[in-house]
């Protein structure tokens, strides 16, 4: 017999922000469920990490009624994001020039996210 598992993740790569400032949003919507996260994010301070936290679970969001299309509107309130991981990317290196022909490197940093989206049981 085959066992339907309920999990739909969504995932984007190569953004242009390091993984620390973005684990500080990730843990905020951590748990929580889907439309809470999205009105958590609506009115977070950190503009720019929020609105692609918000991209990604909205393709979170279609993936999940692609994956269940059996499904009716009214089970929305029991989707639930379970798992975040955010993972350092590439990290582009420069130098910035100092006095007496030195250079101080700099390490451009990019983040990786992976978003997993469950069910929650119902009571």
């Amino acid at each position: 017999m085959k066992q339907e598992t309920n999990i739909v993740s969504a995932s984007l790569n190569g953004i242009r922000n390091s993984p620390r400032k973005m684990r500080l949003i990730a843990n905020l919507i951590k748990n929580k469920e889907i439309y809470l996260a999205l009105d958590l994010l609506t009115y977070s301070k950190k503009r720019k990490i929020s609105l692609i936290f918000k991209k990604l679970l909205f393709s979170l969001l279609s993936n999940w009624k692609i994956k269940h299309h059996q499904y009716n509107s009214d089970h929305r309130e029991f989707l639930y994001i379970k798992e975040i991981r955010v993972n350092q990317g590439k990290t582009l290196k420069r130098l910035r020039p100092i006095p007496q022909g030195r250079g101080h490197r700099i390490r451009k940093r990019s983040s990786n996210i992976i978003v997993f989206l469950d069910k929650k049981k119902e009571i």
